[in-house]
């Protein structure tokens, strides 16, 4: 269960006022699939960085039990003069969990073969987020975010991407952002709709999609 309580969050961009949360209070239900639906630049990034403690909310409070992923494949904790398997190591130790299994588990995962053990500065972005992706499923989560991580690599990475992240869903919750409706259909069975700084919970997901598309048009049609 994550709770926001009159969350709010503004941002100063070129002396203007942007306000992302503006007084949200909602509850995310526990080990449900919860869709993240809102346009670009709503803040639906923005939010899962405060759910999971890496950015702070300008007033208001998140609480929460059991444990939260930082969100699925972001790789810009790692230390680029670290190796992989020490970057590995390091979040293994935060959370932890044991290194060996994890370091293990990550090597076989992301199939950077060599590059495994060089520093983190020296890879391409595709291999960092393969490397960053692999040590969000290593380890078993109460919750994971997960931002746009099923685009990451080729058809076959992204295949088993795909089969291990479901697999984590079957014990675990999610808040899940995408752009792709089939991929929300086979991941999610609720929605949260952000618009203008309000979240709107929805049981019916393609109810919460039908929403989103209406939100979307008049976003295009606007002045």
């Amino acid at each position: 269960m994550i709770e926001l309580r009159d969350l709010c969050k503004t941002y100063v961009l070129q002396g203007q006022r942007k306000t992302v949360a503006d007084h949200i209070n909602m509850v995310f239900p526990p080990r449900r699939s919860v869709a993240l639906l809102g346009r670009n630049g709503a803040g639906k990034s923005t939010l899962l960085r405060m759910i999971a403690g890496t950015e702070h909310p300008t007033s208001g409070d998140i609480t929460s039990e059991g444990s939260i992923s930082w969100p699925v494949g972001f790789a810009g904790s790692f230390h680029p003069d670290l190796s992989g398997a020490q970057n590995v190591r390091f979040v293994a130790r935060i959370y932890g969990v044991d290194t060996d299994e994890l370091v293990e588990y990550v090597r076989d995962f992301a199939e950077l073969g060599d590059q495994f053990f060089l520093p983190f500065r020296t890879y391409s972005s595709g291999m960092r987020a393969r490397l960053a992706f692999g040590t969000s499923m290593g380890i078993h989560f109460d919750t994971y975010l997960i931002d746009e991580v099923t685009s990451v690599g080729d058809t076959a990475f992204r295949e088993k991407s795909k089969v291990v992240l479901n697999a984590r869903l079957k014990h675990s919750g999610a808040i899940v952002v995408t752009h792709s409706p089939p991929l929300l259909r086979s991941m999610c069975d609720c929605a949260a709709v952000l618009e203008d700084g309000k979240l709107v919970f929805m049981e019916d997901l393609e109810e919460a999609i039908s929403l989103h598309q209406k939100n979307m048009a008049l976003s295009t049609t606007a002045p």
